[in-house]
């Protein structure tokens, strides 16, 4: 089966401006370290740019009217009621070509779900993906197209079960209020709690309404997490969830702001622990559409994304950063020489493992007992 990559290259262009804490250079470092990697090279692999959503697929979440102003904003017009629509704003800037950038991350997201859909292709990554806070009709969290959940439309659309598993550290809310209501998509958002990080919601009694009860679930974790919480929930929730409802395929939004050393947020994930998630997923054996997200120290987003590459390609990779990729990474005063760093699990405190295990008792009784866990 062939492998899909989603080139980010074309989208450097595009900048949230040079006090903004979303970084887009950081998607080119990305395929430059797995270039540097001869992650490329494999007959199997298929590098695409993206392509632009069209209206009519962004139109399935978003509404006509903030696709309309997000148009007006790129091209540098004055539009109307934009600030109603989080444009404008500090986290959400209105730069030039905002439209085409928000389009083409999106559709490259579509792009991965059409490979997939195709038969030929059995796992696809779009790093540039993952934006998983916009809603249908305001941009939040750095994010303005939610590409995630119109990569889900596209395959439930072709009749497809899913399961959405989001490892960023801020809740996925986006997606989840996408599919709140269906029990065709399960989601799976574990996150820092929201009582202490932006966007304050994803708690584990919020569980789905309707017809989706029980297929929405939420782990949020206390700061400073650590592997060991991060562990525990993986093998006594996240999985058990996983294999119980049974997904014709998985998309994962892989943001690593959860990674130990981000600026933003602080659970303190190793790389050895981010993953061990990538390994779990694959073991699932169904296709896998993989999505970047957040990520704020950009030498722990190149290397998390870079081993994401890799375990879909079933490939070991040496502990030694290619030394051609730190020379230019220089140039950004991103200084990393090895791939995961330190081989010592990042510890959880004990209070954190009490309020974990309120969590996943909470779970065992309403999302895990409904999917027969």
């Amino acid at each position: 089966m062939r492998r899909r990559l989603i080139d980010p290259r074309p989208l450097l262009e595009h900048d949230f401006g040079p006090h903004h804490p979303f970084k887009i250079y950081r998607l080119g470092l990305t395929y430059e370290l797995i270039e540097a990697y001869g992650l490329l090279e494999a007959s199997i692999v298929d590098v695409m740019p993206p392509r632009l959503a069209r209206e009519d697929e962004a139109i399935g979440f978003h509404t006509r009217e903030y696709l309309d102003t997000l148009r007006l904003a790129g091209e540098g017009s004055s539009a109307p009621f934009s600030f109603r629509h989080g444009l404008g704003t500090p986290d959400n800037p209105s730069f030039p070509g905002v439209y085409d950038w928000a389009m083409s991350v999106a559709g490259g997201s579509i792009q991965c779900a059409e490979a997939l859909l195709s038969g030929n292709t059995d796992r696809a990554f779009n790093c540039s993906g993952g934006l998983h806070h916009a809603m249908p009709n305001h941009a939040s969290g750095f994010c303005h197209v939610n590409d995630g959940v119109l990569a889900i439309q596209t395959l439930v659309n072709a009749g497809k079960r899913v399961a959405y598993v989001d490892i960023d550290a801020h809740h996925g809310d986006g997606v989840e209020h996408a599919f709140y209501s269906t029990a065709c998509v399960l989601t799976i958002s574990i996150h820092q709690t929201g009582r202490t990080i932006f966007p304050g919601t994803g708690f584990a009694e919020d569980i789905g309404d309707g017809e989706g009860r029980g297929y929405a679930l939420n782990i949020p974790l206390d700061p400073g997490a650590g592997d060991a919480a991060y562990a525990r929930a993986l093998d006594i929730a996240i999985l058990p969830a996983l294999r119980a409802f049974r997904p014709d395929v998985i998309v994962t939004q892989l943001g690593a702001d959860a990674i130990l050393g981000d600026v933003v947020a602080n659970l303190r994930m190793s790389l050895h622990q981010f993953e061990r998630f990538l390994l779990a997923f694959r073991t699932l054996g169904c296709p896998w559409l993989a999505l970047g997200g957040g990520g704020y120290d950009v030498g722990n987003v190149v290397r998390a994304w870079t081993l994401a590459w890799a375990t879909m390609l079933e490939t070991e990779l040496a502990e030694t950063i290619p030394i051609q990729w730190a020379v230019g990474a220089g140039s950004f005063d991103i200084a990393v020489s090895k791939l995961r760093g330190s081989v010592e699990e990042t510890p959880t405190a004990d209070q954190v493992m009490e309020d974990l295990e309120r969590t996943l008792e909470t779970l065992s009784g309403s999302v895990l007992k409904t999917l027969g866990c």
